[in-house]
């Protein structure tokens, strides 16, 4: 058995090798704060060195060996104790006083994430949030388990073969401010699969207080493991790094932001454990030339309700459409941005600018962003090979136009500048939705509003996450990603 030595000092400098041919070099800054035990990690895509302090990286170790350890004791649950902890944990959301401990931390951390300059969209808690946590746990009461189910069965002469649904094993998540997840993550559980959760520091006392007086009671009450879920107690970002880099994991789901999503992605991918990666959103939407006026603008409103990924990002409009249909987009673009008591702002692509009134490029407003107030043109040009970036607003509705030539244009731009996540078209013509389906190249394709892309609502089940076709579409299974579909299959022959 070959023997490798430990890195204990990097020096200023220093050539590290990764994919093959590539180079990235200490700096003297990352040289000064390395120590002997600490771990040094690649990102294969970009050479990124990410440091992992010795005491994070033991850590997470721990956090995963506990995990590991139940996911063992959970082969002896019965399917009816997990419907108990789903029951249970329901109860405790629901109830008032457990609540308010919920509520009363969840201020502090909205108050600090406030006062870093971050965004608290998804952050601050609510009653909307509260209900369709408990709405989406109470979903899984009932919900059938893949773990042992017979998904097929292959008879032969003497004998027959029979694929049955297991359980996949220890499930790891990153996620960014976003409370709600390790409600709805808790999922996995239903397949007989445990958990490891690292959240960031915007949330983090959030999810403390959801696991100590909901979570681990709920745990508690139905007999469960107690490391059946796990929180790592740290916010550093090496807590994630060091989780999407340990190979005793069955699954990866990293939801935020899409550069920091593409680097945990790499890092699993280079720990060889499977990643569902949830980062670049926005939606796409195309106005053909049969568009009908109002169907596209019950659209646009109806896409701007508020930031999430499946929120309208980029909006294309046939050329011989756009004098009737810029005014359209417009005017629904302001009723959005009125119930939100706030402006909008629009990125418009060079080119097209000409659809516009020149007052709103010469026009200023006071958006609202997460770092506070600012002062912006209130429309400005976008060169066209930028067309794929999401808009990440607080409250003030922000998306990027482009007027193409046509539909096929404009298929052309999604393919080449989008995430490849979602595409909508508003036409009348029957053969042209199914080319447009047949050439576009995203895993949720429709036809009217985009914000559809939401697993609770559109499958009636609680969603982990949903994954673009950013870096290739997905082996096996749809892009949204639910705790039901989180599991493995083994075959057995039976000779009578």
């Amino acid at each position: 058995m070959r023997s490798f030595d430990s890195l204990d000092r990097l020096e200023p400098g220093m050539p590290i090798v990764f994919a093959g041919n590539r180079v990235s070099r200490v700096s003297a800054e990352l040289a000064a704060r390395f120590a002997a035990g600490d771990a040094l990690l690649v990102v294969p895509d970009t050479g990124e060195l990410l440091h992992v302090p010795k005491a994070v990286h033991e850590l997470v170790t721990d956090c995963v060996s506990r995990a590991v350890a139940a996911f063992s004791a959970l082969e002896g649950v019965g399917d009816a104790a997990i419907s108990q902890f789903f029951e249970a944990f329901a109860a405790r959301l629901a109830d008032d006083a457990v609540w308010a401990h919920v509520v009363r931390d969840n201020a502090l951390d909205v108050t600090s994430a406030q006062q870093r300059g971050r965004s608290t969209t998804r952050l601050a808690v609510s009653d909307t949030m509260r209900s369709a946590m408990i709405e989406g746990l109470r979903g899984w009461i009932s919900a059938p388990s893949r773990r042992g189910e017979l998904l097929e069965t292959v008879e032969h002469s003497g004998f027959r073969t029979e694929l049955r649904g297991a359980a996949l094993g220890v499930v790891g998540f990153v996620f960014e401010g976003r409370p709600n997840v390790l409600a709805d993550a808790t999922g996995v559980l239903r397949g007989g699969n445990s958990v490891v959760f690292r959240i960031g520091s915007d949330a983090l006392r959030t999810a403390q207080a959801l696991m100590q007086h909901a979570l681990v009671p709920a745990l508690h009450a139905a007999g469960l493991p107690n490391d059946a879920v796990v929180l790592i107690p740290s916010a550093e970002h090496a807590a994630g790094w060091a989780l999407f880099s340990d190979a005793r994991l069955s699954l990866l789901v990293a939801r935020g932001s899409g550069s920091a999503v593409a680097a945990l992605g790499g890092l699993a991918r280079q720990a060889g454990v499977p990643a569902s990666l949830h980062g670049e959103g926005g939606a796409w939407m195309v106005a053909a030339a049969s568009a009908q006026a109002d169907v596209f603008g019950q659209g646009v409103l109806l896409s701007l309700d508020r930031k999430v990924c499946n929120t309208l990002n980029t909006c294309c409009i046939v050329r011989t459409r756009a004098a009737e249909l810029v005014p359209v987009l417009l005017e629904n673009l302001e009723q959005a941005a009125a119930l939100r008591k706030q402006p909008f702002k629009l990125h418009v692509a060079r080119g097209s600018e000409s659809w516009l009134p020149e007052a709103l490029f010469q026009r200023t407003v006071r958006l609202l962003r997460a770092s506070g107030e600012c002062t912006e043109p209130q429309a400005e040009l976008l060169e066209v090979d930028a067309l794929g970036r999401e808009w990440e607003w607080e409250e003030a509705p922000e998306i990027s136009l482009v007027v193409v030539d046509d539909v096929d244009q404009a298929v052309a731009l999604f393919n080449r500048y989008s995430p490849r996540f979602i595409a909508s078209l508003i036409s009348g013509d029957d053969a042209e939705h199914e080319r447009f389906y047949a050439s576009t190249h995203a895993p949720f394709v429709g036809d009217s509003l985009t914000r559809w892309v939401d697993g609770q609502y559109a499958l009636r089940k609680p969603e982990l996450g949903l994954s673009n076709w950013q870096h290739g579409r997905l082996f096996g299974r749809g892009g949204i990603l639910s705790g039901d579909t989180v599991f493995s299959i083994r075959t057995r022959y039976l000779s009578r």
